[in-house]
């Protein structure tokens, strides 16, 4: 779907019609130079570990969100059952015990745990598994390690994918370079904070957690040289949204390793992102603010409306919107 914010005209495409779509008059610069798209080239990693309950035997499993010195902080399934102290032990598949952890604290929802061995993201190719977003109702396979993987993913720590580059094949790619159009690269590791539903009665009681994402000096000067010469920015998903949002001041990147916890929500001045390439989101989520920010809550509705009647398909493996 694309969606004119400003007319509210509304059409409908696929995605390898890209390339053309993004030459048109309405995406070039005064000069006449085409958009640049941004790009979050983050790795989920296999971040999930099933075990058991030392104690009981009970199936246990945790989500490694991220390595705090010689603890994982993770998301534990029935959270409240994984107390302080606890002792757990992870298989391989022929049943052979490859790693013992405890809970050492606990913070919220999340648990630490601290293993006897390191386990590393080389542990974690070999012994993990693929976190699918949980309305996903089955275990993941190995397909699900390519499917739930961008094409010019590079930097391995996300719980989650960036799911509107999952859109993006090689060939559309190539068209796009063919085009003219130039890419630039961000890197945000997708954390769960960022697709917890909206609980507070007012929204503005929401903290969003922090997720850490880094721009090289060589694409933010792409994307401050686009921006210097009046060309779009696009970006390619809420995540490179965020991080554009974030490290943008005084026309200036920010470069380097940094921190966000950003909550985009209506009323919000975006400061360069000009397009929006983005899934369609779940209700109550901070994405669906984000993009109702960007649009207008009321037309964004109207959009998810049309789409339910155009039976498009929502969330992470679902159909895209270029918002612009």
């Amino acid at each position: 779907m694309t969606l004119d914010r400003f007319s509210k005209e509304i059409s409908h495409n696929v995605v390898a019609e890209l390339p053309k779509i993004l030459c048109k008059e309405k995406f070039l610069s005064p000069d006449k130079e085409k958009p640049l798209l941004v790009f979050n080239n983050t790795k989920v990693r296999k971040a999930r570990l099933i075990g058991k309950n030392v104690k009981t035997g009970a199936r246990a499993e945790f989500l490694l969100l991220e390595k705090i010195n010689d603890e994982w902080k993770t998301l534990a399934q029935k959270s409240k059952r994984r107390r302080i102290g606890s002792s757990y032990k992870f298989y391989d598949n022929s049943g052979e015990e490859i790693a013992f952890a405890e809970i050492t604290g606990e913070e919220n929802e999340f648990r630490y745990l601290r293993f006897k061995n390191p386990v590393n993201e080389e542990f974690l190719d070999k012994y993990g598994h693929i976190p699918l977003p949980p309305y996903i109702k089955r275990e993941d396979t190995a397909f699900d390690s390519q499917r739930y993987q961008t094409i010019y993913a590079e930097e391995t720590g996300s719980a989650a994918a960036p799911t509107a580059g999952l859109h993006f094949s090689g060939d559309i790619l190539n068209d796009l370079k063919e085009a003219g159009i130039e890419f630039a690269f961000v890197t945000l590791h997708v954390g769960l904070g960022t697709f917890l539903p909206v609980r507070s009665e007012n929204i503005e009681d929401h903290i969003m957690h922090e997720e850490y994402f880094t721009i090289t000096d060589y694409n933010a000067a792409l994307i401050e040289k686009a921006r210097a010469s009046g060309r779009k920015i696009i970006a390619v998903g809420t995540t490179s949204l965020r991080s554009l949002e974030s490290a943008f001041n005084n026309e200036r990147i920010k470069t380097g390793w940094q921190k966000t916890s950003i909550f985009i929500y209506p009323g919000y001045k975006f400061k360069i992102t000009d397009v929006l390439f983005t899934n369609f989101h779940t209700p109550q989520s901070t994405l669906l603010m984000l993009v109702s920010a960007f649009a207008g809550k009321n037309l964004i509705l109207d959009c998810y409306s049309k789409a339910v009647k155009e039976k498009y398909r929502f969330f992470s493996y679902g159909d895209a919107m270029l918002i612009y």
